[in-house]
């Protein structure tokens, strides 16, 4: 059974490839527009950094982060771990009294080899 975000990146991809100049060195990137009800689901785009705006071709549109204060962590290792930078982070939020805007983003690094050495930024948009 293939992964639901890796077909929605297949398509982003497939985009950016029939667009010249549209991506130099951009990152997928996971943005996560979180629910105010308890245990809903958790919508999700799934895309790459890109250079600029584009017009909407089929399921692929342009959207972007928000900007504000926000609180980061980066994640160095497997993605099977990464909830321990998004706990890591949330501890932050509540022994700062921060409260979460309602997005965050993970914007994965370049492979590697070795998964340990693997990056992946974690960020949550505070009000």
């Amino acid at each position: 059974m293939a992964w639901r975000g890796g077909l929605a990146l297949g398509k982003v991809w497939e985009f950016i490839r029939s667009q010249p100049g549209l991506r130099t060195d951009g990152h997928n990137i996971f943005l996560y527009h979180h629910s105010t009800q308890p245990g809903a689901p958790i919508p999700c785009d799934f895309g790459v950094e890109v250079t600029r705006t584009f017009e909407t071709a089929g399921e692929v549109y342009a959207t972007k982060t928000r900007g504000g204060e926000a609180a980061v962590a980066v994640h160095r290792g497997p993605y099977n771990r990464m909830n321990e930078a998004h706990d890591a982070v949330r501890k932050w939020m509540a022994a700062n009294r921060k409260e979460s805007a309602g997005h965050s983003w993970e914007i994965y690094g370049d492979p590697t080899l070795d998964p340990i050495d693997t990056e992946t930024m974690i960020v949550y948009l505070l009000k």
